[in-house]
């Protein structure tokens, strides 16, 4: 369950709220039942270890562009097929 952030109008106290995406925002501040707004904070998410970001988008490796690297290869197989956008 996501959770939100708010900040009041009067006194200037910031709340976390966990809420399902379907209820309604928070409407007053839990502390002095001022206005509250909604605000926007810094995400927690981030990209660890291998996975689809690692294997395919991190380089122009083989297994990004699908084999056929010059770079990778030995110099008697094609070009790589996505070389203008694989970085070969």
């Amino acid at each position: 369950m996501p959770i939100y952030e708010y900040e009041c109008q009067s006194c200037e106290q910031v709340t976390e709220i966990s809420q399902s995406i379907k209820d309604a925002p928070l409407a007053a501040c839990p502390q002095c039942g001022g206005q509250v707004s909604k605000i926007i904070s810094q995400s927690t998410f981030a990209l660890k270890g291998g996975g689809w970001y690692a294997d395919g988008y991190s380089s122009g490796s083989a297994k990004a562009c699908g084999g056929g690297c010059p770079a990778s290869s030995t110099s008697s197989t094609p070009p790589c097929k996505n070389a203008a956008t694989c970085g070969c």
